[in-house]
């Protein structure tokens, strides 16, 4: 079964006969910007999520990229259900007027505080290396050795070590 991609602009048919949106990012995502009333089953467990209500489901992620890529995936999982995936996701939901629920209090999404952190010890072994001796370079073969390993095995300890940041954890104890 394919899902069917839904622009915002068309959903509020089904919305009134009681969809459901089904946010699959993860909590942090989740915790920052979300559709308000959209229930948050991230894709890592979403198959042990029971998702309420009996009316359709309305699939999002951030781009859309995410739905897209895992449609299969979340067909299965609405069985018998009446699904669609959103088009464009929260960010087509944004610019075509709809509201969201932000909390700019939250810390950005894990995975790019990963991305700032990697690219700038990067950049910093590059630039001390060209500069002050090449030894750094090793930095930089480091960060770009560790992104290999977590993109092999889905263990990324520079996210595990972000998770214990104290902006992070203020963030979960703030009541996420």
């Amino acid at each position: 079964m394919t899902l069917q991609a839904i622009h915002p602009d068309v959903l509020d048919p089904l919305l009134k006969r009681g969809a459901t949106i089904v946010d699959i990012r993860e909590p942090d995502e989740y915790r920052r910007e979300h559709v308000p009333g959209a229930v948050n089953a991230p894709l890592s467990w979403i198959a042990d999520t029971p998702l309420p209500g009996e009316g359709a489901l309305i699939f999002h992620c951030r781009s859309g990229n995410r739905t897209a890529a895992n449609a299969g995936r979340l067909a299965q999982i609405a069985g018998l259900r009446e699904a669609y995936l959103l088009e464009g996701g929260i960010e087509a939901w944004r610019d075509a007027g709809r509201p969201v629920a932000k909390d700019a209090r939250q810390p950005i999404e894990i995975m790019r505080q990963v991305q700032i952190g990697a690219g700038s010890l990067v950049l910093i072994g590059v630039v001390l290396g060209a500069l002050v001796h090449p030894g750094f370079y090793a930095l930089s073969g480091f960060v770009g050795a560790g992104l290999l390993f977590a993109g092999a095995t889905g263990f990324c300890g520079m996210a595990r070590l972000l998770a214990l940041a104290p902006w992070n954890r203020r963030a979960l104890a703030d009541g996420a």
